[in-house]
This record gives C-alpha cells, structure tokens and sequence, in this order.
C-alpha cells in the first residue's frame, strides 16, 4: 500500500479538506485547521466518503473506458 502525505495548514480561504498530487504524482491530502471544528463535527461523515469513493472512481472509469471505446469502434470503420 503506498504512503499517503498528510499535510495541515491554516487558511481561511482554502477548504476544510483537499486530495491532490504531490510532487511524486502520488495522493496528498491537506487538513485545513481553520475549519478544525466543522471537521471534528463531520469526521464520521468525512471517514464514510471514503466508502463509496471507490465506487464513484470505478463509475468514472467506466465512463472513460465506453467512451474510448467507443473511439476505437469509430476508427475500425473508418
């Protein structure tokens, strides 16, 4: 399993949360401290995100994987 950064900050106009690409195109997520109550307050709603996120990310690729199909049928024909 790859090791994910962890990165906490204090800004008032950034999000309570942002998943992003670090510099080794791995996942980085920031905690913003700013917003450190609503966090605690959602952290179990926050942690069930991380259930159906799979499922969203497959329904994307799934939608690429038609669509370059797709493609690929269109350029058969051709």
């Amino acid at each position: 399993m790859k090791e994910i950064e962890f990165r906490i900050i204090d800004d008032e106009a950034l999000p309570p949360m942002i998943i992003k690409k670090n510099e080794d195109d791995s996942p980085k997520v920031i905690l913003n401290n700013y917003h450190k109550i609503w966090l605690c307050l959602n952290r179990a709603t926050i942690a069930g995100i991380f259930d159906v996120l799979p499922k969203k990310i497959t329904e994307l690729l799934d939608a690429y994987l038609r669509e370059q199909y797709g493609y690929e049928i269109m350029d058969r024909r051709e």
